[in-house]
């Protein structure tokens, strides 16, 4: 009986002992092996073998690319405006012992750093800049962590900046200034446009007034012209005179007294004596 039972103790025994000192670490991992509570060496995927009770599995640690998301976070730009950027890392671990020996967390402390580094260069940057240099940030971003983390055992693939934009309240300023130059512009096109149209009006009523004049000249004369022809037509004889004088102011009067606001039309008694008396004044 008690050889049965120590029998199947010793059996026991060397199972987890075995299973204790046989490690299969899977592909995409590292385990880091302590001795005694000290780093010994790390694993790498596929079937390995420690010292029982001696050895043990202090950490397991992914050899994979791990995406770290960097949260959002209100940066001040060098002119003063405060705009909303975040970001995402890509890094790998190469060294898994000193990753979990050389920082506390090391995800923690790669996304502060990050921060950091995104405040500081955004902050040498105007706000036109920072939203139009996305390229320039990152290869900043990457110059600026990749010695740090370096001493971690961990290599920065890339980092990718996801947003950067104004605050809520810059949008509305940015909003209301544009609505504003937008405003301006259509004023400053309404007052050429009225400029245009005084110019083009002031031009057609100098035009006016300029044909205006020559038509007057040339009527003028006109008029001195038949007046010589007549003068040397006639001569001394004033019948011919009297004549067309006498019919143009008659129908003078006909217009008159067809107007609408003519009330009274006085007609000379003798029209002759009249047209004498107009020519003796024109001698």
């Amino acid at each position: 009986m008690n050889g049965s039972i120590i029998f199947w103790a010793l059996l026991a025994l060397i199972v987890v002992t075995v299973y204790r000192g046989v490690k299969q670490v899977p592909q995409g991992s590292k385990w880091v092996i302590q001795r005694l509570g000290k780093y010994h060496r790390s694993l790498s995927p596929g079937l390995q073998f420690i010292v029982p009770y001696i050895d043990s599995v202090s950490y397991k640690v992914t050899t994979k690319d791990i995406v770290l998301d960097i949260p959002s976070q209100e940066v001040i730009t060098l002119d003063n405006v405060v705009i909303i950027a975040n970001a995402v890392a890509y890094i790998n671990i190469l060294s898994p012992e000193k990753a979990v020996y050389g920082v506390e967390d090391y995800e923690i402390a790669i996304r502060t750093l990050v921060q950091t580094a995104l405040r500081s260069i955004v902050g040498e940057m105007k706000l036109d800049g920072a939203l139009s240099s996305r390229d320039q940030i990152k290869l900043k971003l990457k110059a600026a962590i990749s010695d740090d983390i370096a001493d971690w055992g961990i290599t920065l693939k890339t980092v990718e900046i996801q947003d950067i934009n104004p605050s809520v309240t810059m949008q509305a300023a940015m909003e209301e200034q544009a609505a504003a130059e937008r405003e301006r512009r259509a004023t400053v096109t309404r007052a050429e446009g009225d400029k245009t149209a005084a110019i083009l009006q002031a031009d057609g009523r100098l035009e006016a007034s300029r044909r205006d004049a020559e038509a007057k000249i040339v009527i003028a004369e006109a008029s001195k012209e038949a007046i010589e022809k007549v003068t040397s037509a006639v001569g001394q004889d004033d019948l011919p005179v009297m004549y067309l004088l006498g019919e143009n102011y008659i129908g003078a009067i006909r217009e008159m007294a067809s107007s609408d606001n003519s009330k009274l039309v006085v007609l000379p008694a003798d029209i002759p004596a009249a047209v004498r008396g107009i020519m003796g004044n024109l001698k």
